[in-house]
């Protein structure tokens, strides 16, 4: 078809003019007549929309999904162990977040991700799991339903959907520290509860109590090795507390951090 094209343009006595139609036609094709929009990099909407106007995302009792909650998956070289209950989930970490380029696409439920949806991405809570996510550095506080799996990218602990991290205000600077807790209708939030630090978590007693033994040379108190099962397996969770304001367990979890405990996170009982 081309060839033919470039034939009539000799004939034609408009040959300048239809030579510079020929060389803009590839990007009028892609630009008038593509099926779709290819969206090589993720990046905001195109198209300005209320923010505001987009309510929160309403907790309401719902199976787990078929989809996207196996005891445990592997993904970028680290294997993930699906939580059994969202209950008492409480944790503090970065959040970032994801757009045009999955809109459309499946969620690791099944669900069909919108970036105009108050939802988000999470490594291990059950989907789905609504939560409350507060930006601690300027205090707004939204609620999403996690339906979908990730982030896998460095140490990041939750990936909103575009509106909720522009609801949030970090979709400027791209990431933001927030705290995020598990709502379970029908159940009392736990926000007054108990709070106490998880260093870590481990299948192994013996490597608990190790753990156990190192914290107790630091000035900590009231340290705990709690026995759980999760999918048939027991687990033995190294745990601080209870901590008597969330203001001391920032800085209990900056003393471990300091110390080489990097995995430490914020929970309630």
């Amino acid at each position: 078809m081309m060839t033919r094209l470039i034939c009539l343009c000799r004939q034609s006595k408009n040959y300048t003019r239809w030579l510079l139609l020929l060389c803009l036609l590839p990007a009028l094709w892609s630009c008038g007549f593509s099926s779709g929009v290819f969206e090589p990099d993720d990046s905001a909407p195109r198209y300005h929309v209320d923010i505001n106007s987009i309510p929160d995302a309403i907790p309401r009792k719902e199976p787990l999904s078929r989809y996207g909650n196996p005891d445990s998956y592997y993904e970028m070289g680290k294997r993930y162990y699906v939580m059994e209950s969202n209950e008492g989930y409480t944790e503090r970490g970065i959040a970032s977040w994801y757009g045009t380029k999955f809109h459309g696409r499946k969620t690791s439920s099944g669900e069909i991700y919108d970036t105009y949806g108050m939802t988000a991405a999470h490594k291990t809570l059950p989907l789905p799991t609504y939560v409350k996510v507060t930006n601690l550095h300027n205090y707004r506080s939204i609620i999403v339903k996690v339906n979908d799996r990730g982030p896998f990218v460095r140490d990041r602990l939750i990936d909103l959907s575009y509106a909720a991290a522009k609801k949030l205000g970090i979709t400027e600077h791209g990431t933001g520290l927030v705290e995020i807790r598990a709502i379970t209708p029908g159940i009392k939030s736990s926000a007054d509860g108990q709070l106490y630090i998880q260093v870590a978590a481990f299948q192994d007693h013996q490597n608990a109590q190790r753990l156990h033994n190192r914290l107790k040379q630091m000035p900590v108190s009231e340290i705990s090795i709690q026995e759980s099962k999760e999918n048939k397996k027991t687990i033995y969770r190294v745990r601080i507390g209870p901590v008597a304001s969330m203001k001391l367990a920032d800085e209990l979890t900056d003393l471990l951090s300091q110390r080489g405990l990097t995995g430490s996170r914020i929970v309630t009982d």
